[in-house]
């Protein structure tokens, strides 16, 4: 789950984690409010979007830019009134963009450096790792392409938690001596935020020190444990479904595995791992996957009906894949789910079935006996054959 600048914010604030003040604003009269209530000279407005490059971005009215710098109220809600409700087209949301519906008022900093700061989960070891770098301001991984050498990390006993050695040693490898302690103050609170609120990655992108001396977080993207969320019920109230792709919100709702993908070929699959090769073995084979879609072990035909119309929500599939191999699983009725949802969608697009397994026999009489037009395959390469010639 990803949130809001704005609400990274408010877990800052919380934890003690150094920041300017903003706050949010959902129309053009809450702009002006919050610049008053913020009362100083030097504002910035930023859209509040999940997507990255918005100073860069252009909106559809043809506005330029997401993130302005601002001296006034008056001018804080001129400027907010041109983004709210407006589409935000950015390098991360593609041509489509994102619409706009709020904006963050924030004190503005002049800014004397510019650095990267991160804490996440690293996989290798099992335990969090901090990443920093002296190439704020930009993205990580073209830092990374560039200057490997510039990429800091520290990885963070698990049991132990951040020691202070630690801290001193970032705060002299990112030439922040003279201001170790504030440094030293920022990087243990975001520590204790991450690991509190089970958090699977913080990145503070831009760390700033000011030419005041001060040392803020500047913006933040958090991801959170979704496993973990149950525990944090005032954090899983800051989840905005209006940012999340809709085919992923109904496909949670019935507890199914979806991630949208940009091919033409739906799959339909149990199984994380076969769900992977599913999607290798059509890409193998020329063809586009439209989804990663893994129905679990033991779906029930609601299930397999819901997961079969949520890839039909998706325009540009051609073909839809079916790929079962039944343990737990029940083949038929996995074949019942679908009968049931082509039936209900008048189901048009050519589509492959490989079932093996647990009941597999029933399973294939049943969509045998459903009249559909049903193309079975003989294993999952046949399938993937099959459905790659049948949108060709």
């Amino acid at each position: 789950m990803n949130i809001h600048e704005y609400q990274a914010k408010e877990l800052f604030e919380r934890f003690g984690v150094p920041s300017p003040k903003g706050r949010a604003a959902a129309n053009a009269k809450e702009a002006h409010e919050a610049a008053k209530w913020l009362d100083v000279g030097h504002l910035v407005v930023k859209a509040q979007v999940h997507a990255g490059g918005r100073g860069k971005g252009t909106f559809k009215n043809g506005f330029q830019g997401g993130v302005h710098l601002v001296a006034s109220a008056d001018e804080a809600r001129n400027v907010a009134e041109k983004m709210i409700g407006e589409i935000l087209v950015t390098k991360q949301t593609g041509e489509a963009g994102k619409l706009v519906r709020k904006v963050m008022i924030a004190e503005s900093v002049n800014i004397s450096r510019e650095l990267y700061l991160a804490i996440l989960m690293d996989r290798a070891s099992g335990a969090p790792m901090i990443i920093a770098s002296t190439e704020g301001g930009m993205d990580i991984e073209e830092v990374a392409e560039r200057s490997p050498e510039e990429i800091l990390r520290e990885p963070v006993h698990p049991l132990a938690g951040l020691q202070p050695y630690q801290t001193r040693k970032l705060s002299h490898n990112l030439g922040l001596d003279s201001h170790a302690r504030q440094f030293g103050r920022l990087l243990h609170a975001l520590y204790r935020l991450f690991i509190e609120c089970d958090c699977s990655m913080v990145e503070v992108n831009p760390l700033v020190v000011t030419d005041d001396d001060h040392v803020y977080a500047l913006d933040a993207k958090f991801n959170f444990d979704d496993n973990a969320l149950y525990r944090h019920p005032e954090i899983s109230a800051m989840r905005d479904r209006d940012e999340e792709d809709p085919r992923e919100v109904a496909a949670a709702e019935y507890d199914l595995n979806y991630i949208g993908l940009d091919g033409n070929i739906a799959c339909l699959v149990n199984g994380a791992g076969l769900a992977m090769a599913t999607m290798d073995i059509i890409k193998h084979h020329g063809g586009d996957p439209a989804n990663f879609l893994d129905v679990g072990g033991g779906a029930s035909k609601d299930q397999v009906s819901a997961a079969f119309k949520i890839i039909l929500g998706d325009p540009n599939v051609k073909g839809i894949f079916i790929n079962i191999f039944g343990g737990i699983m029940d083949c038929n009725v996995v074949a019942e789910g679908v009968v049931a949802a082509a039936r209900e969608t008048g189901l048009s697009l050519p589509l492959v079935v490989r079932l093996e397994g647990n009941n597999v026999a029933a399973g294939k009489a049943t969509l045998a006996a459903s009249g559909l037009n049903i193309v079975a395959a003989d294993g999952m390469d046949d399938g993937a054959r099959k459905i790659v010639a049948a949108v060709a």
